[in-house]
């Protein structure tokens, strides 16, 4: 059993750089490599079999059991009750990576405007360790709700969930997540945000260690059909002016949307100017008759 206390000690910033760096030279080096040579290496054969094969519109099995941070016994259906679900699929012990995701998560979060974690929306990080500890989940959870400090219940805002083998399967299998363990203790897993609807559809992958908080905030209200936010018709039409690039992995401004929105616009206004002095003119008919 690895010591608890040390594993889940924040890293220095120069080790997380480097572990970052190693695992960006490790994926170069299994793309760059020829086929034959990955072949023969089982660490480039692990980092192959880590990816992503997005499963947009289709439903994730809400009744799945697991087990909070406090050893309660939950259902996933229990976090969709209205609003959309941002799922994280994380391993409590990782050094590295995971606190980066969570330490930028929750940072985005106070960067959504009205948007509010546990009002409008929540996190669900599932441990994909099934020999995950509650201990672990415990000091994972309050070392993230520290960062969250006005979010009221953060425990039901963004649970973080530990489960059996069966369930952490069939939840990955479902987003189409694959991932290997690494030794005894670490996992090779993509870095992805998964948007889930209020019904328990999957809606759109962000991927990256740092998401841009209006990629989430648009994700979030595209997840809910525009119904979260300041006004719902307000939200529509940001959601018409931006499009997601599955290229680029990102929201970014659809132009010809914009410039028919002004089109429409122009066409809305002259329309009622013309309006305007057609009837003056008909008033000033009736006066002079």
């Amino acid at each position: 059993m690895p010591n608890v206390a040390a594993v889940n000690l924040p890293p220095p910033r120069w080790r997380q750089k480097a572990a970052l760096t190693l695992t960006l030279a490790a994926l170069a080096r299994a793309a760059l490599l020829p086929s034959t040579a990955r072949a023969h290496d089982p660490q480039d054969r692990v980092f192959d079999q880590v990816a992503v094969k997005e499963r947009l519109g289709e439903l994730i099995p809400t009744e799945l059991p697991f087990y909070d941070q406090t050893g309660s016994a939950v259902q996933l259906s229990r976090y969709f009750t209205g609003g959309p679900v941002i799922l994280t699929l994380n391993y409590y012990a990782c050094p590295t990576l995971c606190p980066l995701v969570f330490r930028n998560l929750a940072g985005n979060i106070g960067k959504l405007g009205n948007l509010r974690v546990g009002r409008d929306f929540r996190v669900v990080t599932v441990s994909i360790d099934p020999e995950e500890t509650r201990a672990r989940a415990a000091d994972k959870s309050a070392k993230t709700y520290a960062m969250l400090s006005t979010t009221p219940n953060p425990g039901e805002a963004w649970p973080f969930l530990l489960g059996s083998r069966a369930a952490i399967d069939r939840l990955t299998e479902s987003v189409g997540v694959s991932y290997r363990r690494i030794g005894d203790n670490d996992f090779a897993h993509p870095n992805v945000v998964i948007i889930v609807t209020p019904a328990g559809r999957i809606s759109r992958y962000l991927y990256g260690v740092e998401l841009a908080p209006q990629d989430l905030k648009l994700a979030l209200i595209e997840a809910s059909e525009g119904r979260i936010g300041a006004a719902t018709i307000l939200n529509r039409a940001i959601l018409y002016c931006f499009h997601y690039d599955p290229v680029g992995r990102r929201y970014v401004l659809f132009a010809s949307r914009i410039m028919t929105g002004s089109m429409l616009g122009v066409l809305i206004l002259t329309a009622g100017l013309l309006s305007v002095l057609w009837k003056k003119e008909k008033g000033k008919r009736r006066n002079l008759s």
